[in-house]
């Protein structure tokens, strides 16, 4: 199979499904009003509810909902071959992703900007919201702890904190051109993003290098404690102070305008790659479409379909519109082209980072060779090759690499830390009024985020991270079609993708819980910890999956008896 053939299809899929399927839906079952007031500009407070135009909040959309998922995802996916990652990207946007961000930012927007929390409640039942709310803050802190060890160790190579960090200032300079200074939108993302590849490029050159090795503790960064080393504690510390500015100031002041630069620096990548596949368009020489039914971290049912956990579909992204996007939607016809072409972007993504690891190695061998390295180096070298075939040096192409990785992780982390501060706000905020304020509800928030990314094991936590997070988006799914049936509109466009999204992650949640607690002995002490707390989340996950399953029942029976 030729990569370009790939590319061209996955264009082929996003573009017939968002003019077809996905405006079909918008116009004969939600139908979006231009004239009907939104929650941005009925409750606008300049923190959370901002009205904003849709070019921003599209690159805000994107890279809110577009972090290490459809990466990692397909590059680990590539293990069972080629093509049932491919299927599954392909059919599970076209009939479950797009659909599940759209409704969701609708249902929301319909509400008053409720998020999923205050849904529930209305919707389902008291119990239901309480116990939702225990359910996405254990996913969300999952979700931490994936991404948090990852983008430390990402960290750990010289090259890359420089680019990440000055991406970080220009796009704090970012927000203050364009609501302090009123700057025009072109200009803003021509300065701020020159900036940012000014820092890229400084930390390819050799002394900046030097000085990053000196601070991770040498060429061989020593452990301090269990498998943790100096550099990973180090960065640690730093990717938790960026996420706790993102969670405790105005979004317009950091996670808005710092995401929309993170968008270019991808969008440019993404557009370099693309470039690089058309030019090259190498064919998946040695590299099979099917491997075998189980790999070392599971059966291709029902750990496909968590593993590559947001290039098809992504529960996170439910928590983005409702919690976010809704509150910040000018007008509700802008909610299809800002969600659900947000979704099919990330499709693109995914099967770039699949041809990544099935064309750029040019052989099944040699993939597992780089993979056996770390998913970031099949990635960083793969991308990397593709942009040398632009003319980019491939120094500075493995160095943006390293900062795309990065980017796309942390400006979904510090939204992920300013979600679980609202979430433990809702849950406990009336009996411990304390955790209502942003400050202490944001720093317990980074203290267990930082007791996994010490003790997980990242593959294991990836994994379980994939499930709960495909759990999420079938109980979402679910909180939309019990509207939808309230509001007698059809739903089982919304129904279908939510019972099979359901049966799967439960499957997978059950298998990862066995194999972190069969896996807990032999392992070093922070690992072994890591595992048992990884077996008894699943579990918590579980058992609330299944309750909200049953009163969700209850509700729709209820509402389709009016």
């Amino acid at each position: 199979m030729n990569s370009l053939v790939i590319l061209v299809l996955g264009v082929l899929v996003a573009f017939l499904g968002y003019l077809i399927y996905a405006r079909r839906i918008d116009k004969s079952v939600i139908k979006a009003d231009p004239n009907k007031a939104t929650p941005a500009r009925m409750y606008m407070d300049g923190v959370d509810f901002t009205p904003t135009s849709r070019n921003v909040l599209f690159g805000y959309q994107f890279k809110s909902i577009a972090a290490l998922g459809p990466i990692i995802g397909a590059i680990i996916a590539a293990q069972w071959g080629w093509l049932p990652a491919l299927l599954w990207l392909f059919l599970g946007t076209l009939f479950i992703g797009w659909v599940h961000d759209y409704s969701s930012a609708m249902a929301s927007m319909r509400n008053e900007g409720q998020s999923f929390g205050g849904l529930s409640y209305q919707l389902v039942s008291p119990r239901a919201r309480s116990i939702l709310l225990i359910f996405i803050y254990c996913y969300l802190l999952l979700i931490m702890g994936a991404f948090g060890s990852i983008v430390a160790g990402q960290m750990s190579n010289p090259q890359t904190p420089l680019g990440v960090i000055v991406m970080c200032l220009a796009g704090i300079l970012a927000g203050q051109m364009i609501y302090k200074w009123r700057r025009d939108i072109i200009l803003t993302s021509v300065v701020t993003v020159i900036i940012s590849f000014g820092g890229i490029y400084l930390a390819t050159l050799p002394f900046m290098a030097k000085i990053f090795t000196v601070i991770n503790g040498g060429e061989v960064s020593r452990k301090l404690f269990g498998s943790v080393t100096q550099a990973q504690f180090i960065w640690t510390i730093v990717i938790m102070f960026l996420c706790y500015l993102g969670a405790v100031m105005p979004i317009w002041r950091f996670a808005q305008p710092v995401n929309f630069v993170a968008f270019w620096i991808v969008a440019l990548g993404i557009i370099g790659t693309a470039l690089g596949i058309i030019i090259w368009h190498p064919n998946f020489e040695d590299f099979p479409a099917l491997t075998t039914w189980s790999i070392g971290i599971g059966p291709l049912w029902p750990i496909l379909f968590v593993t590559v956990a947001c290039g098809a579909i992504s529960g996170w992204h439910s928590l983005v519109s409702s919690s976010g996007t809704s509150r910040q939607l000018e007008k509700e016809t802008d909610a299809l082209s800002v969600t659900g072409g947000a979704m099919f972007a990330e499709m693109i993504l995914a099967v770039i980072a699949l041809i990544i690891a099935a064309a750029a190695h040019h052989s099944f061998a040699n993939y597992k060779a780089a993979l056996s390295k770390g998913w970031g180096n099949v990635f960083s070298s793969g991308m990397g090759t593709f942009l040398n075939k632009i003319g980019i040096p491939m120094s500075f192409g493995t160095a943006y690499a390293g900062v795309f990785l990065c980017v796309m992780a942390l400006t979904v982390m510090w939204l992920v830390l300013r979600f679980m501060r609202v979430a433990s706000a809702e849950f406990i905020g009336d009996r411990v009024p304390l955790m209502r304020n942003v400050h202490v509800g944001s720093i317990v928030a980074v203290i267990v985020s930082v007791i996994l990314i010490w003790t997980g094991y990242w593959q294991r936590i990836w994994v379980l991270f994939g499930g709960s997070n495909q759990l999420m988006a079938s109980l979402a799914l679910m909180l939309i079609t019990i509207w939808l049936v309230k509001l007698k509109k059809a739903s089982a466009w919304t129904s279908i993708p939510a019972i099979f999204m359901y049966i799967t992650t439960i499957a997978a949640l059950i298998y990862t819980s066995y194999k972190a607690f069969k896996d807990v002995g032999g392992a070093e002490l922070n690992i072994a910890i890591g595992n048992i707390i990884a077996g008894i989340l699943a579990i918590i996950l579980i058992i609330a999956a299944f309750i909200l399953a049953y009163d969700g029942v209850h509700a729709f029976l209820r509402h389709r008896k009016g």
